[in-house]
């Protein structure tokens, strides 16, 4: 660290005299432009003696802009893809959504009422109908999607099921276990005012494997 000698002020000489208190000015402005360059020396050699100065920004110490390579992960790898996954074995996509999104090893079903994909037309509502034959073709629907994109319901993770009439929902869970083992995913059952094509209920999933 450098040192600080005494500074010593110019002093105006006997012949600046002439020409009374404005002679005095040229010592005085030396004065003050010796003391900033002393101070700015000081401060150079503080700030270069400072072991733990902060990066300066835009070198390669600063932080990578956030969305940028470092956002990706140590790899450096770009964003996960997303693939569509679509079948006929399951009621085709009437809207802008897809039946199912695999982005990596993830996979996102959409919600399934009781269409069947070949007729187009709602199961249950007949004689032979109920809340079971719904929910069945709930399942099968969903199973279908879950197969052609190569996943079971061994891999499901989290599913929601919502329901017109929760007194319902007995019968319908009885029917939704079966397809699981001891290990089924997490849940929620939501009761709801009304469903499309008049279902009576609506499952949707997700799985990972």
């Amino acid at each position: 660290m450098m040192r600080l000698g005494k500074f010593r002020p110019p002093v105006a000489r006997a012949g600046d005299a002439r020409g009374g208190e404005g002679s005095v000015v040229p010592a005085r402005m030396a004065t003050g432009v010796a003391l900033l360059v002393v101070l700015a020396s000081a401060l150079g050699g503080m700030a270069g003696c400072t072991p733990d100065a902060p990066p300066i920004a835009g070198t390669s110490a600063a932080p990578d802009i956030q969305g940028g390579p470092a956002a990706w992960g140590a790899s450096g790898a770009e964003p996960t893809a997303r693939v569509r996954i679509d079948t006929d074995r399951a009621p085709a996509a009437i809207g802008p959504y897809s039946q199912g999104v695999l982005a990596g090893n993830t996979l996102y079903l959409a919600g399934q009422i009781a269409l069947d994909p070949a007729s187009g037309e709602m199961v249950g509502t007949g004689p032979e109908g109920g809340i079971e034959a719904e929910t069945r073709q709930v399942m099968e629907n969903l199973g279908a999607v879950l197969d052609a994109a190569g996943f079971t319901f061994e891999q499901v993770v989290q599913s929601q099921v919502f329901l017109v009439d929760l007194e319902d929902f007995a019968a319908m869970n009885q029917v939704y276990a079966s397809y699981f083992g001891d290990l089924p995913p997490a849940r929620a059952t939501v009761g709801v005012a009304s469903l499309p094509r008049g279902a009576r209920v609506e499952i949707l999933m997700t799985a990972v494997r």
